[in-house]
């Protein structure tokens, strides 16, 4: 009988060291940032890395993600008139309901971004790539219009990733 008990002590003890590591690995993590409801105008984010971080209904009005890391970043219903976003991944990003009046996305990857209700309004969208983003067809018909260049590091025509027509 003691020996069942000494073997049961010494497996809860083994399990419990292989337990131990990635218990502590879970304590190291850190969420991702938010700046939730935020007046981050003029903010310069360039060339940071944000993976995952929330901007819901900040005001990012003329502030520069210029090469920065946002891919999966939620921008809901945020003002990022005038921003500057070239070169930016943003792909994955949550940004529907985005007022981007007067953005440059110049050369920016929003493949596979949530865009719906946004305006984009005098914005930028040289060698943007949009593949497979989910956009309305009135959102398509506009930037159809504006559409030119090739993303420098996807390799995509804009008009081509906009599916547009002519």
């Amino acid at each position: 009988m003691k020996w069942r008990i000494i073997i049961a002590f010494v497996c809860a003890l083994v399990l419990w060291k292989w337990d131990v590591p990635a218990f502590a690995q879970a304590a190291k993590y850190a969420p991702p940032p938010s700046y939730s409801n935020a007046e981050l105008r003029r903010h310069d984010f360039s060339g940071q890395t944000l993976g995952s971080a929330e901007f819901s209904n900040a005001n990012l009005d003329q502030s520069n993600f210029s090469n920065a890391k946002v891919r999966g970043a939620v921008f809901s219903a945020s003002v990022l008139t005038d921003a500057t976003l070239h070169g930016a991944d943003l792909s994955n990003a949550m940004l529907d309901q985005v007022n981007f009046k007067g953005a440059d996305l110049s050369d920016a990857n929003l493949t596979e971004s949530i865009l719906l209700r946004s305006t984009f309004r005098d914005v930028n969208i040289t060698g943007t790539d949009f593949t497979d983003a989910i956009l309305d067809r009135a959102q398509i018909r506009e930037l159809c219009k504006l559409a030119n260049g090739v993303n420098s590091k996807t390799g995509i025509d804009t008009r081509y990733s906009l599916s547009c027509r002519d």
